[in-house]
């Protein structure tokens, strides 16, 4: 089971726990992310829509760290011949809504991202973002898995978890994660009635009339109509 799948799988089971970081993206330059207008979702109040474009005309972020939010994204979450990465699903911009619409994640999120340029400093004397793919996925397999990691990194595991459950719920809410999970939403089933052998096994039989008003497929997209009586007409 590749990586993916197993961040699906828990996902679906509703389990948590570290996920080894072992994507890879392209060497990058810092670039400005644009944010993406999102003010047309369904069922948005007034209120809540001014709300919405208040946090989205701000950004605490400049343009190095968006960079980085970018790589981290891509590396916890690459594409894959079947799934688009978490930035071509807007991971970034869901990360820069959340960090203004939840203040308490900006300062963990900010120094988090100093401590992980100053320990790629330290590991391989430049930036986070300017390191190598391998440099990358080398540092970020140190604060990956809590359990394994050493006291010295402690605060770049905390910054590790955040970051990553930021990126999955990011990517996982997403039209395209949802694509992803395969997830379908409330559909129509058809139903055929109980089975004859259950009916049989209880003496019991459908009224022919009312099996052709209620289990004809074929008008299973017809609103049931009853009389004042409570008996049911179509």
């Amino acid at each position: 089971m590749d990586r993916r799948k197993t961040i699906k799988s828990m996902l679906v089971g509703g389990l948590a726990g570290p996920l080894l970081v072992a994507g890879c993206v392209p060497e990058v330059d810092d670039k400005k992310i644009v944010i993406r207008d999102t003010m047309g979702l369904y069922g948005r109040t007034p209120k809540e829509k001014e709300h919405d474009a208040k946090v989205m005309a701000t950004s605490i972020f400049s343009e190095h760290e968006l960079a980085t939010i970018t790589v981290l994204c891509d590396l916890i979450l690459p594409a894959t011949s079947s799934a688009v990465s978490a930035t071509q699903a807007g991971v970034p911009e869901f990360i820069s809504f959340i960090v203004m619409d939840i203040p308490d994640h900006q300062l963990p999120l900010r120094g988090g991202m100093m401590w992980l340029d100053h320990r790629s400093k330290k590991l391989f004397g430049k930036v986070f973002m300017m390191c190598t793919t391998e440099q990358q996925k080398h540092l970020l397999d140190e604060i990956a898995w809590p359990e394994h990691s050493s006291p010295e990194v402690a605060q770049g595991v905390a910054f590790c978890s955040l970051i990553r459950n930021l990126v999955l719920t990011g990517y996982y809410t997403s039209k395209e994660g949802l694509k992803d999970l395969a997830y379908q939403g409330n559909v129509a089933n058809i139903w055929d009635g109980v089975p004859s052998d259950v009916l049989a096994k209880h003496n019991l039989s459908y009224d022919p009339a009312w099996l052709a008003k209620c289990v004809d497929q074929s008008k299973r997209d017809l609103m049931a109509e009853w009389d004042a009586e409570g008996n049911l007409i179509s």
